[in-house]
């Protein structure tokens, strides 16, 4: 006589569970914008991390004499310095190095402050609704009909310019998407039946929201993360360029071009290193956001 197996609820629900995980993960590998993007945004935390330890020149060192050298290739460059120097002598390379840490934080500080705010607010008015609801879309209303650059620059101009300061900045203004995502996947969430028998076993909302409701929107949300990394970078990159973003001396690639623009045609690897450095960093987060998206939505894919 062959032995039964009997699958419990719980078991099914756990092996449907590791599938639908299995396959995402499976589409995430195969999936051509995850490899390159992925690849971009690790070899940029990998030179941020470890770049300034290996180029041991200081990204802050002036030499006059040494001002506006051509890169390496150039028959009158320098072996010491392979990227040129800028206006003030300061090594190109070294000054990229350390603006990588610059960008990176800024992007993930940013993000992460985005999504702390956007992520509650959906979270909260997506599940309670009614008058809640309609106080954190009055106040989305009035944010998006606030120019966002403009703002920024208000605040960091009366708030002390620092790293932080940008950082936080930045985060306050961009958290519309989070909420946006948050709120609507919580109002179709917030009616099914798991949900509902957390409610009448008597689970509090923070944990129907922390438990049930967030790890099923844990998909979208890094998508978004990732695209608000990118945005986040780009903002700080032009208020730098506008001189109100990070304070000089500290090497923003934005501050770069700003600096480099008066000599921009007779020098353009003053302003050409920085750009292309940014121009991948964002081609690289957008692409691993593009991926992430069709790898968790299949359905999006063309």
């Amino acid at each position: 006589m062959t032995p039964t197996t009997t699958t419990t609820p719980d078991a099914a629900l756990a092996l449907r569970f590791d599938e639908t995980r299995n396959g995402t993960a499976a589409r995430l590998l195969r999936h051509r914008n995850v490899r390159i993007g992925g690849v971009l945004v690790l070899i940029y935390i990998l030179v941020a991390s470890f770049g300034p330890l290996i180029w041991r020149l200081d990204p802050y060192a002036q030499d006059l004499l040494q001002r506006l050298k051509p890169p390496m290739w150039n028959p009158l460059g320098m072996a010491a310095h392979p990227l040129g120097t800028d206006a003030l002598g300061r090594d190109i390379l070294a000054r990229l190095l350390e603006g990588a840490r610059v960008s990176l934080t800024i992007g993930f500080g940013a993000a992460t402050i985005g999504a702390m705010v956007g992520v509650t607010l959906g979270a909260v008015a997506g599940y309670f609704g009614k008058m809640t609801d309609h106080v954190v879309m009055f106040g989305l209303t009035c944010k998006l009909a606030l120019p966002t650059l403009l703002l920024a620059m208000t605040l960091i101009y009366f708030i002390k310019p620092s790293l932080m300061t940008v950082v936080c900045v930045i985060g306050l203004l961009h958290w519309s998407l989070f909420l946006v995502v948050t709120r609507s996947a919580t109002q179709r969430i917030r009616e099914f039946d798991y949900v509902k028998a957390s409610r009448l076993a008597g689970a509090s909302v923070r944990q129907i929201i922390s438990w049930d409701i967030l790890p099923n929107i844990a998909g979208p949300l890094l998508v978004v993360f990732t695209s608000e990394i990118a945005v986040s970078i780009l903002a700080e990159a032009a208020l730098s360029f506008l001189g109100v973003g990070v304070p000089s001396p500290i090497p923003s690639w934005g501050l770069m071009i700003a600096e480099g623009k008066q000599v921009m045609f007779m020098r353009p690897w003053t302003v050409g290193a920085p750009g292309l450095a940014l121009f991948l960093l964002v081609v690289g987060v957008n692409l691993l956001g593009d991926g992430l998206r069709d790898a968790f939505s299949p359905q999006t894919r063309h």
